[in-house]
Formats: structure tokens, C-alpha cells, sequence
């Protein structure tokens, strides 16, 4: 395991950190518990030594799960990070009042880095005019946190405006290489950075969609490269080759993703990718741009959807429509997802949106939500949709 020092406090992080947002679950959508818990002891046994939750993550049971994960002697051997939740501060009192209640579900006496959770649009002029600045000191006075830091995930003008704003220790970007020029990007990554802030990079594979459904015509690009080396291991590398880059969260959930992280967190040095190696990657991203449709990370911030729309998945859908060039299957598994014929749940159909905008004021990556969705009806619905359902729901009762 590699490790990069925090500019200000000289602490030592491994160069992975692990992200608790998106945890290996159940099938009734429950923390697989067990089998995570293996997981996150597993990483921070092989170095591991920063671990990353938020209130919201696992509708809420993420922060509870490593209070118990934690326990053994395990979280003494880690820096844990949080994030006051922005958008729910009313009053000073509140931010208090989710720290202490925080501080009890992840049962520790500190959090050693706690962020002001995704910073956009208005929601730091509203917590800054809350006077959160007191509320960062006085929770470092009195030991209830280590670091001061924010998550950002709004445009880039705004951001130096937040460094500058407030001694902060660290910041929470996101970042890889399909976002130099997007939200913070690259500009912003060297401001916090020339501002003497540590950086915490989240969503490097962009929540997975760099890995997850890799296109022939990507991995063609891939293959050209003389070293051979998985999707995943060259978003990392890109990532851990800026020197400004102190952790990247990696959201594991597979043990075969652990193991290949921790692999090459031995390996990442900053600068080491050579000028040829910079340009396959710049090959790759152009190549991606010709064929996304929606520039959705499957955050789940627009959830839940008052209309019951499973906004990431019919997103998530509609990309692979055009990253694996099969409209056949992936019409298929939208009827059968999207319909509950797998999950036995509820419908989450692009056409049940009304058009209320609740999720534009949510989503991270701007995206126009509603007029996406038109067009995921536009071509992954249509008037075989029925007949596609009928099909999946008769396909998978035999196999229940």
C-alpha cells in the first residue's frame, strides 16, 4: 500500500481509501453485513486507513453498519470520515445535533475528517449564512472532529469561492478522466491543492459506468496499450497519477474489486504514467463521449422519486443501449428491472415521471432528468413494453 501525506497535518492515508456508499446488499436491498464487514476489515488488515460514510448512504444504515464494523480494535486503526448533511441544516443547533447523533451511530468519540456534505447551487450560502464556520470550530475545539473539509459536486466558479472561505483542512472532489472540465475538474483539483488542502477524490470509475459495460470499441483502444491492464486499474492510475491527489474512494462491493484496488494501490506512484500511456487514456474518453447518452453516476441523490421512477437504473439502461450496441437484451432487462419482475418490487418505468423537477434541484451532475427520461421512453419502451414484461415476469416465476 502506497501512502500520501495530508498537507496541513502530515497524516499518512493509504492512497485508497474505501467508500461505504455503495456496500454489497441483500436481496430485500439490506447491508449484506457479514460479507461487508469482511470486506472492510479485509482492506484495512492489507493498509487500508481511511474509511469514507455519509447520513444518507444505505438509507441511512451505512454510519450504524461501521459503528459495528468498526468494533475489535478496528476503527483505532483508521481515519474516519463523514459528512454533516447540507441540505437538512435549518439552524445552528441542527448541525450539532447530526454530529452528536452521528458520533452514537458510528460509536466513536471523534470523527477524525468531517465534511460539510455536497456542496451546489445555494446550499453553502444557506449553511454559511447558518454559521457553520462556528460550528467547524468549536467541534475541532472540543475534539468532536479532527478535520475540517466539504464534498462539492456544483460548478466550477464556485468552488475556489468555498476554498476560500474557510481554513479548511481537506476537500472532496469528484474526479477521473471523463471529468477534467466538469464540475471542480482539473482546475479546481490545482487550486485546493495550491491552497494547501489535502484532496479526497470520489467516484474515479464514475460509479463504475467506466467498468461496468465496457464497449468493443473502448476496449480495442484499451488493448493498443503494450502493458496490459483492466478498465479499473487505468481510471485509478489516471486518477493517483496527479500528485494533488491525496486518497481516491473506491465504493468496493466485490471481493475480486478489493483485491485488484489494494494490487495496484501498491503500485500507483504520482507522474508515472508515461506521455504515450496519457494519450490512450485521452483516446478512451473521446471515444466514450461518441457513445454516453446521460452522464448519470448512479449517486441516488435524485431518489426516491415521488413518481416511483428508479431514475439511475433507467439511465444506467440507456447508456448500456449505446455501450453495448444490443437494444434487444437491454430492452429485455429494462422490462424485466424496471417492472419488479426480478425484484418483486414496484415499477419504476422513465414514463411514471411527472415532471414534477424535484430531482433537478438534487442531482449532482446537473442533468436534466425529466427530458433524459422522455427519452429513455422514446427508446426503451414502446408498444411491445407489455408484451417484453409478460415475458420476464412468466420467465421469472419458473425460475423462483
Amino acid at each position: 500500500m502506497l501512502y500520501r501525506k495530508m498537507p496541513k497535518n502530515r497524516d499518512e492515508l493509504s492512497i485508497l481509501g474505501f467508500g461505504c456508499m455503495r456496500l454489497p446488499a441483500k436481496e430485500d436491498g439490506n447491508i449484506d453485513e457479514e460479507r461487508a464487514t469482511r470486506q472492510v476489515r479485509y482492506a484495512i488488515d492489507q493498509g487500508v486507513n481511511y474509511i469514507d460514510t455519509a447520513w444518507p448512504y444505505h438509507m441511512g444504515e451505512s454510519e450504524p453498519f461501521l459503528g459495528r464494523a468498526l468494533a475489535d480494535g478496528y476503527r483505532e486503526k483508521v481515519k474516519l470520515a463523514t459528512k454533516l448533511p447540507s441540505w437538512l441544516i435549518e439552524s445552528r443547533e441542527d448541525m450539532d445535533k447530526f454530529l452528536n447523533a452521528q458520533l452514537e451511530k458510528l460509536k466513536t468519540d471523534h470523527i477524525d475528517y468531517y465534511l460539510i456534505h455536497a456542496l451546489v447551487g445555494d446550499l453553502w450560502g444557506n449553511i454559511e449564512k447558518l454559521d457553520v464556520a462556528d460550528f467547524l470550530d468549536k467541534a475541532k475545539a472540543d475534539g468532536r472532529i479532527r478535520n475540517a473539509g466539504f464534498s462539492f459536486h456544483g460548478s466550477g466558479e464556485a468552488f475556489n469561492r468555498i476554498v476560500d472561505a474557510y481554513d479548511w483542512d481537506f476537500c472532496q472532489i469528484q474526479y477521473n478522466f471523463l471529468d477534467e472540465k466538469n464540475q471542480a475538474g482539473t482546475s479546481g483539483l490545482k487550486y485546493a491543492a495550491s491552497r494547501g488542502l489535502g484532496v479526497i477524490i470520489m467516484e474515479p470509475l464514475r460509479g463504475g459506468n467506466l467498468t461496468k459495460t465496457v464497449p468493443q470499441a473502448v476496449k480495442d483502444i484499451w488493448n493498443e496499450a503494450p502493458i496490459k491492464r483492466s478498465p479499473a486499474e487505468w481510471a485509478l492510475r489516471w486518477v493517483w497519477n496527479h500528485p494533488e491527489v491525496t486518497v481516491v474512494l473506491s465504493g468496493m462491493n466485490e471481493e475480486t474489486h478489493v483485491e485488484e484496488n489494494l494490487k495496484v494501490a501498491g503500485e500507483a506512484y504520482p507522474n508515472s504514467l508515461t506521455e504515450t500511456e496519457l494519450q490512450l487514456v485521452k483516446k478512451v474518453e473521446r471515444k466514450y463521449r461518441e457513445l454516453m447518452k446521460v452522464g448519470c453516476t448512479g449517486c441516488r441523490y435524485c431518489m426516491p422519486c415521488p413518481a416511483g421512477v428508479n431514475i439511475p437504473l433507467c439511465f444506467e439502461l440507456y447508456n448500456n443501449l449505446y455501450l453495448s450496441g444490443n437494444a434487444d437484451e437491454t430492452k429485455f432487462l429494462y422490462a424485466a428491472q424496471l417492472s419488479g419482475a426480478i425484484s418483486v418490487g414496484e415499477t419504476g418505468f422513465a414514463s411514471q415521471c411527472v415532471q414534477c423537477g424535484q430531482c433537478l434541484e438534487k442531482c449532482p451532475q446537473h442533468i436534466d432528468i425529466p427530458t433524459m427520461l422522455e427519452s429513455v421512453v422514446e427508446e426503451l419502451e414502446g408498444s411491445d413494453l407489455e408484451e417484453r414484461v409478460a415475458m420476464a415476469r412468466q420467465l421469472f416465476k419458473k425460475q423462483a
